[in-house]
């Protein structure tokens, strides 16, 4: 058990967090949701200890070990994968560590002896023996080949280095586990994994996550941020939405009936205080209408975006045709003869663990890239827009997000600018802060309207998701589903995938593709399936043998 009691934390004069008293228990799943900047990092960071309150403390069950799930993906380059994952129970890294120099040792004592026996109880106790076939047991499960396993960190790319400190969090079955966006930089076998593992985990999770689907799965209660105070409901994500969204409606309705009791009683005050004979009943209702008082509705700091593609022409029957696209970076082959072709009604999700191959495919048909071998070609009626995972340059210069914007615009009218920017949020002053110094999620909202303003009718979407808040990611969801041109996209986010695709293409890692007209949850039922077979025949073929 963990709980925060009368916490308050102050970043100047600015309260974030006023007397909040929170307890998390053990055998529960917390999503912590709230709009960016409510303070959800900031909350998990006191819970584990690496800030302090202003006032009010965080108390822990006595013997419970507390896991984060870390940031800095350098921190551990110069350590083995292996180690690095035992480094989760630091108790049972550093026994193994001491071990090892004991035994190391050509003069060794009575006392390293004695030593030694102690440790090894320790060691035993801790599940040691295991910790290898434990930690290896978690690499696999989030993807990362056993090849990799005793490979230094710093050998690996950024997704693998993400997914080795999450198993790092997850290692030696903590009792209290915080975990900042795990599913950042996780491909969706990864996500689909960890939701799992966290379904099945007997101890206290509490989790921050953008990804509404994740948090429906896993979480059984919602601790929810806003205005400096935290209310917990039991339930999920959609338990909570529909949980708040009723108990404002249900305020709404009881301020409603006391304003029309408040009306009815000055309009009886009012025409009957100067009566003699009435005198006594108006003074009775001005008591009443002394005691009541309506319920303070405050509205949320949550803030939604209004994404709305509208392509200036209907698409055309021949979309996109590609033929024999093949591509090799660095010496692998990243797409090998792949070919579709897409109608006008396709919304595409690519889907698989060959990141680099989905971006490569989209840098090409948006003319980034050239390919090695290969064609592809858009139908004469099919105006483009593309979203990239990296912008690169896109906002290294000193253009205001206003300038920035006109120069893509079809219009040159300041505002008319502005009303793509008002409604991704950039309202008055925020036109004039320059592109380069924006944040992460802000360049993400500037690249949309990029989108939005251009009036495109096929768009590409790498990874669109990250970075954005839950509200941002609602309205972007909201926009794709509605959208009635062709999209071409890859993302992370499990119900962006399920309710905009009615096609599945699955980059395979040796850069070939199966292409299933399908929703998602649909195709990952047969694949499931599929292996479900495949397990079976091989066990099968193993008891003939």
């Amino acid at each position: 058990m963990i709980a925060a009691n009368n916490v308050t934390f102050r970043v100047g004069k600015k309260a974030l967090f006023e007397d909040v008293n929170i307890k998390f228990t053990e055998g529960n799943c917390y999503g912590l949701i709230g709009a960016n900047g409510a303070g959800k990092s900031t909350f998990l960071k006191i819970l584990s200890g690496a800030l302090e309150t202003t006032s009010g403390d965080i108390t822990i069950t006595p013997g419970q070990r507390l896991s984060v799930l870390e940031q800095d993906h350098f921190k551990y380059d110069a350590f083995p994968v292996m180690d690095t994952v035992i480094m989760g129970n630091k108790r049972l890294y550093d026994i193994m560590k001491e071990k090892d120099a004991i035994y190391a040792k050509e003069d060794f004592s009575d006392e390293d002896g004695i030593r030694a026996s102690e440790l090894e109880a320790e060691f035993a106790e801790l599940d040691g023996w295991e910790a290898e076939s434990n930690a290896a047991m978690l690499l696999n499960g989030l993807g990362i080949e056993t090849e990799l396993h005793y490979s230094m960190v710093g050998d690996l790319d950024g997704n693998q280095k993400v997914k080795v400190l999450l198993a790092k969090a997850l290692f030696g079955n903590p009792d209290i586990l915080l975990l900042d966006e795990p599913t950042n930089h996780l491909d969706l076998d990864a996500i689909a994994w960890l939701e799992e593992f966290l379904i099945n985990f007997e101890n206290t999770v509490i989790v921050v996550s953008h990804d509404r689907y994740f948090l429906n799965k896993v979480c059984t209660h919602t601790a929810d941020i806003d205005y400096g105070k935290i209310q917990l409901y039991a339930g999920n994500y959609d338990f909570w939405y529909e949980s708040s969204q009723l108990l404002i409606k249900q305020m709404k309705e009881a301020n409603k009936k006391k304003e029309e009791k408040i009306k009815e009683l000055q309009e009886f005050i009012s025409r009957f205080s100067a009566n003699a004979s009435k005198s006594k009943q108006a003074t009775s209702r001005k008591r009443a209408l002394e005691k009541i008082e309506l319920d303070e509705i405050k509205p949320s700091s949550r803030k939604y975006p209004y994404i709305d593609f509208r392509p200036e022409r209907e698409i055309g029957n021949e979309v996109l045709t590609v033929e024999g696209l093949t591509k090799t970076i660095n010496g692998e082959k990243v797409l090998d003869n792949v070919s579709f072709i897409l109608g006008h009604d396709d919304k595409v999700a690519f889907v698989g663990s060959n990141e680099l191959a989905k971006t490569t495919l989209f840098k090409i048909l948006a003319g980034e890239m050239e390919p090695d071998a290969g064609t592809f070609k858009w139908g004469v009626t099919t105006s483009l827009a593309y979203f990239p995972k990296d912008p690169g340059d896109e906002f290294n210069n000193d253009y205001t997000i206003v300038d920035w914007l006109t120069g893509y615009s079809p219009i040159k009218d300041v505002t008319y600018v502005r009303g793509y920017l008002g409604r991704m949020l950039f309202a008055g002053e925020d036109g004039v802060k320059k592109v380069k110094v924006l944040s992460g999620g802000e360049k993400v909202r500037c690249l949309l309207s990029k989108m939005m303003i251009s009036g495109a009718n096929c768009l590409i979407f790498d990874e669109p998701t990250n970075h954005l808040d839950m509200e941002s990611i609602t309205a972007l969801n909201n926009g794709m589903i509605k959208f009635p041109g062709v999209e071409l996209f890859s993302c992370h986010d499990h119900q962006v995938v399920e309710t905009t695709a009615n096609r599945i293409i699955e980059f395979l890692p040796n850069g070939t593709i199966i292409d299933k007209v399908t929703t998602y949850d649909e195709y990952l039922a047969n694949d499931e399936m599929a292996r479900k077979r495949t397990v079976f025949v091989a066990n099968r073929e193993d008891d003939e043998e």
